[in-house]
C-alpha cells in the first residue's frame, strides 16, 4: 500500500487533479456570493463543498501513507502543515458563533493553489526568505519617512493643516506621496506658500519611490535567484549507483557500434577499437 501511495503522490495526474478541484472550489465560493444562485442551487453548492473537502482529506491520508510509518515526515514540510491546517479549519461547523470563521476558512482552500503549484511555492518561499533583508530596507525607509514628516510639519502645517497638522497626518501624507497618488495636489498647495517647495517633494519621491522601492525589488530578485539555484540542486539530487551503471552500459554500447563502423569502413587493416584503447 505504501508503494502504491508513493506512485499516486508522484503521479502528474494526481497533482493536476488536486489543482482542478481547488479551482472548482474557487468557482463555487464565487458563485455563493450571488444570493439568486444560492437560493436556486444552494444545496448543490453545499454538496460540492463537502465532496471537495473529502477529496482534500483523502489527499492528506494518501500522502501520510506514502511516508508511513514515519508520519512525522509529512509534517516536516511546511506546505503539508498548511494543507492540513486548511482541512482542520474547514471542519469547523458553518453554524452558530463559528459561522464566520468557517466561511473564511473555506477561502483558504483557494489559497491552497499556492501550495500545489511548484512555481507559486517558489515565489512565496522567495518572499519569506527576503523578509530579513527587507527589514533593513524598511528601517531605512522609516528613517526617511520620519525625517521628512517632521520637516513637512515644520514647513507646511500652518499653511496646509489638512495634510501637515500633526506628525501622524504628515506620515500619512508622505505615504500618499510615495504611492504617487495625486501627490502633485499636495505639492502645488505647498508651492502656494513658497515656490521652492517642489524641492522637498521631488527629493522625497526620488528617495522614497525610485530608490527604496527599487531596493525592495533588488532584494526579492536576488533571493529568487538563490531559491531557483537551491530548487535546481534539490531536483538534480545525488547520482545513484543505478544511474552510473546505466550510463556505463550506454557508453559500452556506443563504443561497440563505433568499433563495428570502423571495421566496416577500413576492412581488416584496422585494429578493433577495444585493442586500440587497451594499447
Amino acid at each position: 500500500m505504501k508503494d502504491r501511495a508513493k506512485q499516486i503522490v508522484h503521479a502528474p495526474w494526481f497533482e493536476y487533479g488536486i489543482i482542478a478541484f481547488i479551482l472548482i472550489n474557487g468557482v463555487i465560493l464565487g458563485l455563493e456570493t450571488s444570493s439568486a444562485l444560492v437560493e436556486q442551487y444552494g444545496a448543490l453548492m453545499h454538496v460540492g463543498n463537502h465532496v471537495i473537502l473529502g477529496i482534500f482529506i483523502l489527499e492528506a491520508l494518501i500522502k501520510m501513507i506514502a511516508v508511513a510509518p514515519q508520519i512525522d515526515r509529512y509534517f516536516r514540510d511546511g506546505w503539508n502543515i498548511f494543507d492540513f491546517s486548511v482541512i482542520v479549519f474547514s471542519l469547523i461547523p458553518a453554524t452558530g458563533e463559528f459561522a464566520m470563521i468557517a466561511r473564511l476558512a473555506r477561502l483558504l482552500r483557494v489559497v491552497r493553489l499556492i501550495s500545489t503549484i511548484p512555481e507559486l511555492r517558489l515565489i512565496v518561499s522567495t518572499l519569506v526568505r527576503s523578509i530579513p533583508s527587507m527589514i533593513h530596507v524598511m528601517t531605512l525607509m522609516g528613517v526617511i519617512f520620519y525625517v521628512y514628516a517632521i520637516m513637512g510639519y515644520q514647513l507646511f502645517h500652518e499653511h496646509d493643516p489638512t495634510h501637515w497638522r500633526s506628525l501622524g497626518i504628515s506620515l500619512l501624507t508622505l505615504f500618499r506621496v510615495v504611492t504617487l497618488e495625486d501627490w502633485t495636489d499636495v505639492m502645488y498647495t505647498a508651492m502656494d506658500f513658497h515656490y521652492l517647495s517642489w524641492i522637498y517633494f521631488v527629493s522625497f519621491v526620488v528617495l522614497g519611490t525610485f530608490v527604496v522601492i527599487n531596493l525592495f525589488i533588488a532584494v526579492v530578485i536576488n533571493n529568487l535567484d538563490e531559491a531557483k539555484a537551491e530548487r535546481l540542486a534539490e531536483l538534480q539530487g545525488p547520482v545513484t549507483q543505478k544511474e552510473i551503471l546505466k550510463d556505463l552500459r550506454e557508453t559500452q554500447i556506443a563504443l561497440k557500434r563505433l568499433e563495428e563502423r570502423l571495421e566496416r569502413t577500413s576492412g581488416e587493416n584496422v585494429l578493433p577499437l577495444s585493442k586500440v584503447l587497451k594499447g
